[in-house]
């Protein structure tokens, strides 16, 4: 982890901000907490940090995943969890779905889809698979903001929400709405 954050100039960047940069390779760092609405996962191992946390902010990077089919709000969860390998092995889409109601809940999700990588992901083989599509979504709802940037995905490669099943069933498990026209949205543009 400590290559990745060098090479990528998080390192450097979160030095000059004056921000701490935890780890997060070691199982030690993670917390065993309930997950009492879950359909499969009922425990999971939550990154210290995050259990300690007075609030936090979801910030992930939309990309296409192999088996989760989209990265974004809701899969970046998988980020702060320890046993990935279960969440691959007991349903993925449900288990995402269900890690997302553990009661300390983002306060706000920023959807960085400035540049999507459209394909090969979550890690992409070159440069070709990124679209430079400038975009950026925000919600609390993280339900909605999982769906409108499904649907700006859509619009690079065809993805129907359809496919991408844990924004479903967190809407079932009452975490937000799919419904983006019962919501007040503002787009702006730069």
């Amino acid at each position: 982890w400590r290559k990745t954050y060098s090479n990528s100039g998080i390192e450097e960047a979160a030095k000059r901000a004056g921000a701490k940069v935890v780890p997060a390779h070691q199982e030690s760092y993670y917390k065993t907490v309930s997950i009492p609405q879950g359909k499969r996962l009922k425990t999971a191992k939550i990154h210290q940090a995050i259990v300690d946390s007075d609030k936090w902010i979801n910030v992930p990077v939309l990309k296409n995943h192999g088996g989760a089919q989209l990265t974004i709000s809701m899969k970046n969860y998988m980020g702060i969890v320890w046993d990935r390998g279960f969440f691959h092995a007991n349903d993925l889409q449900q288990c995402i779905a269900d890690v997302c109601t553990y009661e300390k809940r983002p306060v706000l999700n920023v959807v960085d889809a400035y540049r999507l990588m459209k394909t090969s992901g979550p890690k992409g083989k070159s440069l070709s698979d990124v679209v430079l599509s400038k975009g950026l979504f925000m919600s609390q709802d993280i339900v909605a903001v999982d769906t409108a940037a499904a649907n700006f995905f859509n619009q690079a490669r065809e993805m129907p929400l359809e496919r991408v099943t844990h924004i479903a069933k967190a809407q079932e498990l009452g975490l937000g709405t799919m419904d983006l026209d019962k919501l007040n949205i503002r787009r702006v543009r730069i």
